[in-house]
């Protein structure tokens, strides 16, 4: 089932205040980050080729490579199949990023029907993408199509995040957080907003695009 989309900033309230009231380690985290931001994307081809981008480095890195592909004019799915793999190793893609890039222009996906998919069927479809791994199809689910009890447990950032907030001894892994926050459902997508914000605050830097 697709359940609750979240679509204005009020989604999000809603969703904090849940979690504020069900686990106290929330609340604090809450007191520290102020109002949770929406972040609502558009769906479609730039916001999965944006995921892409963002896979293992930093947030301030992947902002510099969207950049110089938006210069070039290389963020449509035709554009990205007609160019030149210089072209795009010059806008900062490493070969693999190349190869899973022109995958997902070839991909012929249908972001409409995403839409209207229950969630596991569009991780199941994203995912039958070359470079598109469960974490970047529930990142998709999340953010293009306001999910809200949609969780990304295979962030490194959602789980140093986990472990301060929590005082857990190690960071805990893709299944461990998995795990943790079937406890925060329905609003897991909220929950991931909140961990990010957090990091934000304890690490002073951006944990997500």
């Amino acid at each position: 089932m697709v359940g609750r989309i979240i679509e204005t900033p009020e989604c999000v309230a809603e969703g904090a205040a849940h979690l504020a009231r069900v686990e106290p380690r929330f609340a604090h985290a809450l007191s520290l980050t102020g109002p949770l931001p929406l972040r609502r994307r558009s769906d479609g081809f730039e916001a999965l080729l944006g995921a892409i981008v963002s896979q293992q480095v930093s947030v301030a890195a992947a902002d510099a490579i969207w950049g110089r592909l938006r210069n070039a004019r290389l963020t449509g799915p035709r554009k990205i199949l007609r160019a030149d793999e210089d072209d795009l190793r010059a806008c900062g893609l490493s070969r693999q990023k190349i190869r899973y890039a022109k995958a997902l222009a070839g991909a012929g996906l249908d972001f409409r029907g995403l839409r209207d998919a229950p969630t596991e069927e569009v991780v199941a479809q994203l995912t039958e993408v070359p470079g598109i791994g469960r974490w970047t199809a529930e990142i998709y689910a999340m953010f293009s199509l306001g999910r809200a009890d949609v969780f990304a447990p295979g962030d490194l950032a959602l789980q140093e995040s986990a472990r301060i907030l929590f005082g857990l001894d190690t960071r805990p892994s893709e299944k461990v957080l998995r795990e943790m926050a079937v406890a925060w459902s329905p609003w897991r997508g909220v929950a991931a907003r909140a961990l990010w914000a957090y990091y934000r605050v304890a690490k002073d830097r951006e944990g997500i695009r």
